[in-house]
């Protein structure tokens, strides 16, 4: 999402919000968005781990 669109993101996400949400379903929604927003920064930037380093780092079995 760029810098210029996050207003209206937001909005979006507290108009999509049910009418009895919490500050937390809203700070939950937001957070969900920058998590995703930020996965996929990562991936596109290449900075991402296929899932066999992943289970050699954890020590899983393959």
């Amino acid at each position: 999402m760029s810098d210029g669109n996050i207003k209206l993101e937001a909005q979006r996400i507290i108009e999509d919000l049910p009418e009895n949400a919490t500050w937390e379903d809203l700070m939950y929604r937001i957070y969900v968005r920058q998590a995703i927003e930020a996965g996929l920064e990562d991936f596109e930037v290449g900075r991402t781990l296929d899932t066999q380093e992943v289970r050699a780092r954890f020590g899983l079995p393959t």
